[in-house]
Order: structure tokens, then sequence, then C-alpha cells
């Protein structure tokens, strides 16, 4: 058979292996499959054509733009996912592995396309935060915005998750408008060009958005400068290296890690043999050390439970580990595979051989198990292994070295306090679970524990039919965490687009804040709309377009008819007297939700038209008690418009309510969906 040639793509042209290639085993045979890399790549090319190139064309669209590009992508990888699961086998991964790396990437994929529609504007600027009013009369505003990186993202990946690796941090890159190139680890990288291929032929990426090195990056990095970022997964070890470069230091060079890191569970006190929570801890750590044949850097390598309940956890493990089949990970009955490469599995060994100079092996023997439909000789297999430390304060190991593999140890503790010490010895994780039924528990431990952990996953009764598992980071939520997991974060929705923008404090008037962030600012000039803007489609209401209704007197029958209608009678509407003893009122007043159904009744327009429906309302404050005999006034202005299918989109209006001395009594922000056509 003929060696499979992984290419790089580079300034858009496929590049072939060539001088400093080196040859990729594949995980189940051992057999040499593949070559990758290449000493000669023109890195300036490549981030030139990044910078030049990918930046202004990724640049000219709007965050909606690229959220319509990310789900196009995810719809194409997802139409092609049968080829990249028949080539990830060779990588030692199940089918069950691929749900994870491939299927994974290509949700994660799906979600920051939704959450950029969602949560980002149809527009270049992105607005972190309110507006802040920096001056008494209210003419000089500030703002943090947020704008794409002028550079490059170099992503660095590890060789465990060659697809969602790569795609969790491509989707935030793009995205934010920055053009990426992907070094994926050569292990895998087979696995990763075909997907980068498959995405490149789809034509639906601008040139110079997604660049691939199969291979080094040779002196990329030098070459970086303080508007690119470099995002890397892997050893604490290699990040520590990248990262202390002398170039990236002087620079300032944004440096993202996510490293290997002593991710913990523990048991509660509560979950006791033969409660479900007992046997959903035990269900998680089986699964969190074979998933991957134990390759993910959210995997569990320190389990943790009440001292008196050491020996069942481990009986209990040891019974369901049994029943993992080891085997050809193509075979329906397989459950684990083999680890990606014959240097990991001697990796793995030699640091499992450090853990047991402290913790005794309980299960698992490496050099006696059987392996399903594969020669264990040839292929990266291994058995899961087990280890009990008996005296897990005394011991150094265990708490820092890290077994990327099949691999965890189980320690007793004395209470809760000692749990929270023996968690935190890792000295930071991804992430650390609590399986517990107890919410006093829960809380303990967060206090505790949370500056440690990046991630913290609890599970009971309650929530174990819908939870996603300890080692699945979601795109929703920050994935990293503190110290030794590298400090950074990545994922958590839009903050993970963040990591490749750059937060810019604008000051100035309320029209200059106005024209930067496309949304409308209080102050800022108002238009008379030329009919009312109810008639008008999507796209023919402008930003700051205003109308000021008449006024309408509240009396006290409106008062007390509304209290008996809606069956609001509280006493500030309904006893004089009562109302006076109260500091906020100065006698009866009206219903705050009878001021807003005033509101609406002066300012809406009754016929059908372009508003399709009112979806709600923001940011709703009341400023000021409005007494029988007052009278109150609308000014409606169009604060900011987002679309959100191809038939209508959101307007979001700023709503003034004023009394007869143009006092604010009411103010807040009013959602309606708008036809783009009539």
């Amino acid at each position: 058979m003929s060696l499979l040639e992984i290419n790089s793509f580079a300034a858009g042209h496929w590049i072939a292996p060539g001088p400093g290639a080196r040859e990729i085993e594949n995980a189940v045979t051992g057999a040499v499959m593949a070559r990758a890399g290449n000493d000669t790549l023109d890195v300036a090319a490549m981030l030139a054509h990044a910078r030049d190139v990918g930046g202004p064309g990724l640049r000219a669209m709007t965050f909606h733009d690229r959220a319509r590009m990310l789900k196009a992508l995810a719809t194409h990888l997802g139409q092609h996912k049968q080829a990249l699961y028949d080539l990830s086998f060779a990588t030692g991964a199940t089918q069950a592995d691929h749900l994870i790396d491939i299927d994974g990437g290509i949700g994660t994929m799906f979600v920051f396309a939704s959450k950029g529609r969602r949560e980002m504007p149809d527009g270049h600027v992105y607005l972190d935060g309110e507006v802040e009013q920096l001056s008494r009369g209210g003419t000089f505003l500030g703002q943090h915005v947020c704008t794409p990186m002028r550079g490059v993202a170099v992503h660095i990946n590890a060789f465990n998750f060659p697809v969602w690796g790569m795609l969790e941090k491509l989707a935030p890159t793009l995205l934010a408008g920055v053009p990426a190139i992907v070094k994926p680890a050569t292990a895998t990288c087979y696995v990763t060009e075909l997907a980068v291929r498959t995405m490149i032929d789809s034509g639906i990426l601008p040139a110079g958005a997604l660049q691939l090195v199969t291979g080094g990056l040779g002196d990329m990095l030098d070459h970086l400068t303080s508007q690119d970022v470099v995002s890397f997964t892997g050893s604490a070890e290699t990040a520590l290296k990248l990262r202390s470069a002398p170039h990236l230091l002087k620079n300032s060079i944004r440096f993202v890690a996510e490293q290997d890191s002593l991710n913990a569970s523990i048991l509660g006190p509560d979950a006791v043999p033969g409660t479900p929570e007992f046997d959903l801890f035990v269900k998680e750590v089986q699964r969190e050390m074979t998933t991957k044949a134990g390759q993910k850097c959210t995997a569990i390598r320190r389990i943790l439970a009440p001292q008196s309940q050491v020996d069942a956890v481990i009986a209990a493990l040891s019974k369901r580990l049994a029943q993992t089949v080891i085997g050809d990970p193509q075979a329906e009955a397989t459950r684990m595979g083999a680890l990606v490469s014959g240097s990991q599995k001697r990796d793995v060994l030699e640091k499992a051989a450090i853990i047991g100079s402290e913790a005794e092996r309980v299960y698992g023997n490496p050099d006696a198990f059987e392996v399903a439909g594969a020669d264990a000789s040839k292929g990266a297999f291994l058995p899961p292994m087990l280890f009990h430390c008996a005296d897990p304060d005394g011991a150094n190991r265990i708490h820092d070295t890290e077994a990327f593999g099949p691999v965890s140890t189980i320690m007793g503790y004395r209470d809760l306090d000692h749990a929270t010490q023996l968690v935190n010895r890792g000295e930071g994780s991804l992430v650390a679970s609590v399986i517990t039924g107890d919410s006093d528990v829960a809380r303990q431990i967060v206090l505790g524990a949370g500056a440690f952990h990046g991630r913290l996953y609890f599970n009971n009764r309650d929530s174990m039919g819908e939870s996603t598992g300890h080692g699945s980071p979601l795109p929703h939520m920050v994935h990293g965490g503190p110290g030794r997991a590298g400090g950074g974060e990545e994922l958590g929705g839009v903050r993970g687009v963040m990591h490749y923008m750059q937060r810019t404090a604008v000051q100035g008037s309320p029209d200059i804040l106005t024209a930067i962030g496309q949304t409308w600012v209080p102050g800022g000039t108002e238009t008379e709309a030329p009919a009312h803007p109810f008639t008008r489609t999507f796209h023919e209401v402008q930003i700051g377009e205003t109308i000021h209704t008449a006024p309408r007197q509240v009396t006290l029958d409106d008062i007390e008819h509304f209290a008996h209608f809606t069956g609001d009678t509280f006493y500030a509407h309904m006893d004089d007297a009562a109302a006076k003893r109260n500091p906020f009122f100065p006698g009866r007043v009206a219903h705050g939700y009878l001021l807003l159904s005033f509101a609406a009744g002066l300012f809406v327009e009754p016929n059908e038209g372009p508003v399709l429906a009112n979806t709600g309302l923001d940011n709703l404050r009341f400023m000021k008690p409005v007494e029988a005999g007052d009278s109150i006034k609308v000014r409606l202005t169009v604060k900011k418009k987002t679309p959100r299918n191809d038939e209508y989109g959101e307007v979001r209006w700023h709503v003034t309510l004023t009394n007869q001395d143009n006092d604010t009594v009411a103010e807040y922000e009013l959602l309606t969906m708008n036809a783009f056509s009539r």
C-alpha cells in the first residue's frame, strides 16, 4: 500500500511533503501509513497571504455574514463526515470517539454560527457593555467596542482531536474576522488535512482565510506581530517553551494556552453505594478513562472518594473496566481502541511508572491483557490502569504527573475541606467534577476549589438524564483553566471570539458613539420619520428615527379601573394615607404597568403592517411616580436593527415616558419583529 502524502495548504496552494518530512504510523497496526512535513514552506508568504488577502476578505463581511459562512462550512463538513470517520480509525479512535471529535467539531461550528447571529450585530463593531456617562450633561460619553485583530491566528493543536481541536479554535477565529494558520500535531494531521481540504474545496471560505501546516512551523512564530495571536493546545512543557520565546514576549503577542492538567472527580459524601449518584460516579470515571483511550485533556486523572468508600469504588470501577472491550476500533464490539502511536504508548508507560512509585496498581496489567481483532504487539494498545494512593497527603507525583492515556489514581479524603485541598493540589485544571445530590456540598466545593479550575461539573440523579458528561467541553462555556491548565479560556460563546478581537475604549459625543456602534445612543440626533415607523419595513426604518406622541392624562378612575380589572390592588395605588407613609410615593400613584399600557396606546399604529409581533422589552425602569392628574407622553426611537432570517428582523426601540414637566417617569427598550417587505 502506498504512503499517503499529507500536504500543507500555503498561500493558496497545496504543497506536498518535502525536506524534513516525517513518517506517520497507523495506531492499530503500527505500520507506516503516511508522511507529512516540508521544511521549505515560505512562512513569510503565508503570513502575508493571511494578513493581506484573508484578513481584508473576512473583515469586509459582517458578523452575521461570517456566522452564515460557519453554518455553511459545518453543513458541508457534515455531508462529508463519513470519509473523516473512515480515515480516523487509523488514529486508534472508535466510532464513538469519532462522534466526539468529528461530530463534536461540526456541532461546535453550528453553535458559533448560531451565537454569531443571535448575540452579535449584523455589522463590523461589537459593543462590549453599556454606554458610560462621562459628563454631567451627557454630551461626552464612553463605550467599549471590539474590532478584529489585523493579523493572523496561528493555531497549534494537539494530536488527540484532529477535527474538534481545529474547529473549536477556527470557529471563533473566523467569526471574529481573523484568518487562521492551522498546525495540527503530525501524528494525526492526515485527518485534519482531509477536513481542511473539504472546507477549501467547498468554495465557502474567502481566499486566505485558512491555511494548513502539516509538519513543523519553522520560524513562523518569529515573524509574528502584536496584531497576531498564538493559540496552543498541548503539554505544559511545550507551552512554556513557546510562550517564553523572546520574540513573543518582546512584542506582547497574545498567547492562549490550553495545557494538560490533573483533572479530578469527587464522589460526594452523600453518594454511597446503592444510590444513583454512586453508580453515576463509577460510570463517569470509567467513561473518562476509556474514551479516546484516555487521551483527552479533560479526562479524569485523580479520583477522590470518602475514605470509607474507596474500596467500594475500586471494586465497582474494576468491574466496569473489565467489561471494556479493547481492540480493533472498527469492530462494533470495541469500546476502547489504541493510543495514537507507539511513542505515545511508551510515554504513558513511563508516566504510569512514576505514578506507581507512590500508588499501587489495583487494576490493569500492561504486560497481560486481551486485544480483540488486532495484534497487541504491533498496535499502540494499553489496558485501563487504575492506581490507589493510600497517602495522598504525603504523595507528590500523583498530583503533578499526567499519564496521557487510560490511567487514573483513586485516593480517599476525610472531609470536604480535605477533598478541596487534594483537588487543588493539581495546581489548576480544565475541569473537576462532583457527583452529589447535596447542594451545600456543591456550594462548599465552588467556594474552596473554584479558583483552581476552569470548569466545575456537578451531576446527580436530577440532571444525569440530560448532562453531557465530565469530559465534554461545550462551545457555550469557557474551556481552559488557571495555572497548570495554561491560564487560557477558549470557547465560551462570544467570550471565545474576544480572544481574536481588540477591546478599545471609545469616547465622544452621542452621535459619534451612535455612528461607531450603529446603535442609537440617548442624546444623539433624532430624525423625524416620513411616516409612522410601524408602517415602515425593517429596511425602511432608520436608526435614530423618532416620533413624539401627544400627551395623555392619567385619572383616578384610570388607576382604580386598572386595579380592579387586573387584581393589582397594591396599597400604593388604592390607599392615599398608606402611600404617603411610603418614602417612594407622594400619595396614590398609577401602576407602572398601567403607564406601559397607556404608552403602547399612544405610539402603536393599529393597522396591519410590517410590524409582526412585540417580542418583549428590556431594561425597564420606573424613575418617577405618576399621580392622578399628571400627563404622560412618549418618545419612541429606533435604537438598533438586527436581521433574524430571510423574512424579518428585530427592531429595538428606545422608549421614554415623560410627564407634563418633561421629567422622565419610565424608560425601556421595546423589541419588535419587522417584515422585510410589505
